[in-house]
């Protein structure tokens, strides 16, 4: 058994710089966990009237409904087997404001068809979108998402493009400095720019055995549609 993003990627997982193939290799196979600690240098958000939407998505871990500057920055990717079976790797970022962190977590599986990330949002996942990955030529990666889906009980829609973001995340290893540097951003087609955040972070790897999951990573509720 290969990582989930590894089996998405195929032979252009070789193509990642080492460390982010190492970081990218986290799963139940190789029995390691990463967690990422570092400073997003800055998190911001598109025009006011988006800023209710990003709230309300912040009671239930989707988004940061909040901006900053030099944030402390968490990363937790544990993998384990979710209730149905499937191999899951967390992807909990929590942002270290003054007075109260924030937590944007996400969950990823891989698709049936074996050729996508299916990323479940929030402490629900209420929310699901198709993720597909690029190894770029410079050792990086690029993820962009693909359509978003809201599920709630026997509710199962798209999410109209008019209210939904397209997300892209670039993720490379900078060998100067000696660590990862992130940029994350969501557009809505129409009205631009969401939200986003870019800074830096160091990784440490632990044996997902040893360690577990801790309390709290793993959602409230886990979704079985795919």
């Amino acid at each position: 058994m290969t990582s989930i993003f590894r089996t998405v990627l195929g032979d252009g997982f070789e193509r990642l710089h080492p460390q982010l193939q190492r970081r990218f290799s986290v799963g139940l196979d190789s029995g390691e966990a990463c967690v990422g600690r570092g400073v997003m240098d800055r998190i911001w958000h598109g025009r006011g009237f988006v800023k209710p939407f990003l709230a309300l998505g912040g009671t239930r871990h989707i988004l940061v409904p909040r901006t900053g500057r030099n944030i402390p920055f968490t990363i937790e990717n544990v993998p384990y087997a979710d209730t149905f079976g499937r191999e899951t790797v967390s992807f909990v970022r929590t942002f270290h404001f003054p007075g109260r962190a924030r937590r944007f977590d996400a969950q990823m599986v891989l698709a049936p068809e074996g050729d996508r990330v299916l990323d479940y949002l929030g402490t629900h996942q209420h929310l699901a979108s198709d993720l597909h990955l690029t190894a770029r030529p410079d050792g990086s990666l690029v993820i962009r998402s693909g359509e978003h889906r809201f599920r709630e009980g026997p509710v199962d829609v798209r999410v109209p493009d008019l209210v939904g973001g397209e997300a892209e995340v670039r993720e490379s290893y900078d060998e100067a400095a000696g660590c990862f540097r992130v940029r994350v951003r969501v557009v809505n087609r129409y009205v631009g720019p969401l939200f986003g955040y870019e800074g830096s972070f160091r990784a440490e790897y632990r044996d997902v055995r040893r360690c577990g999951v801790r309390p709290g990573l793993r959602p409230v509720r886990e979704e079985a549609r795919a």
